[in-house]
């Protein structure tokens, strides 16, 4: 599954430009340099915790994530900021993830800390929504990481850079 793809599809992109202000091209360019970190994070919080994340998703409402962001009604952009600590552990690593995304993408590094949660909240319902509900998420997250491994490449080398540094974070909790 191409989740920038899927993004756009499904007005993802165009959400995330409405809700910072932006343009969808800067939506676009800063979706596309956070997503590898983001799915990474999903996978290796899947990878070392298990179902616990598939419940925590669950519990903030699955695949109605995605609708909150696409809704009318002002995005809860706290149920992102859950999810963030849940795949990276602290808001350091967040931090992280968006500065090395700003040296990407070319998109501010304050505009990605807003886009960060509400994003985190697309690609959880997203993945929530393919997958079925809880129990079902390692699959899809097998496959859009296989996907985006040998895909486009999208973001350069921020999956490892956030390899390195949630390896650190994952070690001490």
């Amino acid at each position: 599954m191409d989740i920038l793809q899927s993004l756009q599809s499904s007005g993802g992109i165009d959400a995330l430009a409405d809700q910072l202000g932006i343009d969808r091209a800067q939506a676009e360019q800063g979706a596309a340099a956070l997503l590898p970190s983001l799915v990474d994070g999903f996978g290796q919080s899947h990878a070392t915790a298990g179902t616990a994340l598939d419940t925590r998703l669950e519990g903030l409402g699955g695949e109605a994530l995605l609708g909150n962001v696409l809704g009318p009604q002002p995005t809860e952009v706290a149920k992102g900021n859950d999810i963030l600590g849940q795949i990276f552990g602290s808001k350091d690593v967040s931090r992280e993830v968006a500065g090395h995304a700003a040296q990407s993408s070319g998109v501010s590094q304050e505009t990605l800390k807003k886009m960060l949660p509400i994003l985190a909240m697309l690609v959880g319902g997203l993945l929530m929504k393919r997958s079925g509900g809880a129990g079902g998420l390692g699959g899809v997250l097998g496959s859009v990481l296989g996907g985006m491994a040998g895909g486009r490449g999208m973001g350069g080398g921020l999956g490892s850079v956030l390899g390195s540094v949630l390896g650190g974070q994952l070690g001490r909790r």
